[in-house]
């Protein structure tokens, strides 16, 4: 007779395994299919040859540099993530235009600062996924990710003032909302709306 620890092959302990490694798949599917859009990202187009390239440069990462352990459990919402493609394809427009335009304003010396975010679901998903998605706006760079207490370090491009700061910040902040929205759990969800961001941060 076994006991509570000791549970016989085929008990209520039996399924868990084959349950932990379909888990295990699918955040290896996952992760290799955010690869794969940040390959295109990076390449600025998406075809064919990006596709293979993605999943190619992806399954060697996964296969010699294995990732953390990242759970997936939050829930995929079309029209959130939606809204996230809009709104990103806009800031990406809105942000090239602007750094065009220092880049041919003769004489114009732009000022940099550094300044630091502490996002409101530090997990280790959602801590890539808003830095990956912040870092490819130009004008901002992320200099450093702290796991331990969830804060991104970035570089921002032309800043004028506390006020333009506090707006960076208010931006990775709505970033992190959208991105939760479209994939976050519902705890999460409910972290990032009862705790709204600073005044001014259009959702």
């Amino acid at each position: 007779m076994t006991g509570p620890r000791g549970a016989a092959p085929g008990g209520a302990d039996g399924p868990a395994e084959p349950r932990s490694r379909l888990g295990r798949w699918r955040d290896q599917a996952l992760a290799l299919g955010w690869l794969v859009v940040v390959w295109n990202l990076l390449w600025g187009e998406i075809n064919w040859a990006n596709l293979a390239g993605g999943l190619l440069v992806g399954g060697v990462v996964l296969l010699f540099f294995p990732l953390p352990a990242v759970t997936f459990a939050g829930r995929l919402r079309p029209r959130a993530l939606l809204v996230f493609a809009v709104r990103f394809g806009a800031e990406l427009v809105s942000a090239s235009l602007h750094v065009a335009r220092i880049a041919v304003q003769p004489g114009y010396q732009p000022r940099g600062a550094i300044i630091a975010v502490r996002l409101r679901v530090p997990t280790d998903l959602n801590l890539a996924l808003t830095a990956e998605a912040v870092s490819l706006v130009p004008g901002t760079l992320i200099l450093e990710v702290d796991r331990d207490s969830g804060t991104l370090y970035l570089h921002v491009l032309d800043t004028h003032g506390p006020a333009e700061l506090t707006l960076a910040r208010e931006r990775t902040l709505a970033i992190e909302r959208r991105i939760v929205r479209a994939v976050g759990s519902a705890a999460e969800l409910r972290r990032v709306e009862t705790d709204p961001v600073e005044k001014g941060t259009l959702p």
